[in-house]
């Protein structure tokens, strides 16, 4: 247990070790010459840079121990090449989620569990530059007129981020990270997000070119889901995704990858979800991607998948299947125009295959809840009937979900499309059992 002594000589030991980075950094800035910098790439300006860093502290009048001299070393690098201290945290392939409350607070998730990192910027203003360093790589911009800002970092994590005078604590940003190698069907399949029966089925719905919604809440694996799935896709088909900030990471050559571009200072050039559906239908797509349906662009989105664009995709926040369809009423509903309930659930089920629904459960484990059909339309209402479902048990010790994966014994009347597609899967697939525990 670290005496109150021994906790300020720490906390002093800190301090002096902040001061001798920054007089560095400093130094290092005065010293680099920018004509040079600018022709030097990846390692090789790295390799520069570090000798340089390394030949300062060896200037330097304070006692460095080799330990600390690396610290300053690497840590000077993060700061002039890369994103200062949150280098640190996204080194770790096990972090899934990074949460900054200000320049002191950051929350990072690792196995489904939120914890407090001890990584800290050194001030709000800090922070600040590190957040207009990421925003300022993909052409966008955050300031007092725009302190709202959605982008992403090099490997295609999404980051948002939110800064005074909105943010009354100092500057807050949300990073899902996707990381440069996605999660593949068989690591979902390790995970138990879903089973090899289900699977067989996704996968068939693909090939068979239905559309198909993944639904889910915030952090259930939407993103990941539609990127695993997207790995059916034929590569000869034309695919044109659109996003807010691109994230998608699929493996086809035939892509063409849109996004939305907020309003420039002036208020002007806002190119929305649904310019990008409206211009992509004259692409001559084979398939339409829209990373998530959050707007008006629902309407277009619909009206594509009605009109022969077949095989599409798109995420859309919602607990249930049946939320997920309300919500895409209320969505299209959005659009501006004034459409009788009747007709935007004749849109939706007309257009619509499958839902595919996901949930965090309590713990943190991620699973296809359901895989259901929308079979049509019966008077006003839309009906829907569940193949697949996962239903929760309990909790364990460890406060984690479980329960059992369950085929309902329906058989999906879209059937016949897969059969025409050349999908077969075996009688017993829609057999009413107990699949899997999970």
């Amino acid at each position: 247990m670290r005496t109150p002594t021994t906790a300020t000589a720490e906390s002093t030991r800190n301090q002096d070790f902040e001061l001798v980075k920054r007089r560095i950094h400093g130094k290092l800035v005065d010293k680099l010459d920018l004509s040079k910098v600018g022709d030097l790439k990846g390692d090789t300006l790295k390799k520069e840079i570090r000798m340089v860093v390394e030949h300062l502290c060896d200037a330097e009048d304070t006692l460095l121990n080799r330990q600390e001299r690396e610290r300053i070393v690497d840590e000077v690098i993060d700061e002039v090449l890369g994103l200062g201290p949150l280098e640190l945290i996204l080194k770790d392939e096990a972090v899934s989620d990074i949460l900054i409350n200000g320049p002191k607070n950051i929350y990072v998730e690792k196995g489904g569990r939120m914890q407090k990192s001890e990584v800290e910027f050194r001030d709000n203003k800090h922070l600040l530059q590190i957040i207009d360093r990421i925003v300022s790589k993909v052409g966008r911009r955050v300031d007092e007129t725009s302190p709202m800002v959605d982008a992403r970092l090099e490997d295609g994590s999404r980051v948002n981020a939110i800064i005074p005078p909105l943010a009354l604590d100092g500057a807050c940003v949300s990073i899902r990270r996707f990381g440069s190698n996605p999660l593949k069907l068989e690591n979902l399949l390790n995970f138990k997000a879903f089973t090899p029966e289900m699977v067989m089925l996704l996968e068939g719905c693909i090939k068979a070119r239905l559309n198909c919604i993944i639904a889910g809440g915030t952090g259930s694996g939407k993103t990941t889901l539609l990127n695993t799935l997207s790995s059916f896709i034929g590569h000869e088909d034309r695919i044109v995704t659109i996003e807010d900030a691109a994230e998608l990471q699929l493996q086809q050559d035939h892509i063409v990858r849109l996004e939305t571009r907020p309003a420039n200072i002036e208020g002007n050039g806002a190119v929305t979800a649904t310019d990008l559906v409206k211009n992509a239908l004259r692409m001559r797509p084979e398939r339409i991607i829209i990373g998530e349906c959050r707007g008006g662009e629902t309407l277009d989105m619909l009206q594509a998948m009605n009109t022969g664009h077949d095989g599409s995709m798109t995420t859309i926040h919602a607990n249930t299947p049946r939320d997920a369809i309300a919500r895409l009423e209320t969505l299209v509903m959005m659009s501006g125009f004034e459409l009788p309930v009747k007709a935007i659930r004749q849109q939706v089920a007309g257009a619509v295959d499958v839902l595919i629904q996901a949930n965090r459960l309590q713990g943190g484990p991620r699973r296809v809840t359901a895989i259901t059909e929308v079979v049509g339309m019966e008077q006003d209402t839309i009906i829907l009937q569940d193949i697949y479902r996962f239903v929760q048990r309990g909790v364990n010790e460890e406060g984690k979900a479980f329960g059992h994966f369950e085929c309902t014994g329906v058989r999906p009347s879209f059937m016949d499309k897969l059969e025409a597609a050349g999908v077969r899967l075996p009688a017993s697939a829609f057999r009413e059992r107990i699949i899997m525990e999970a």
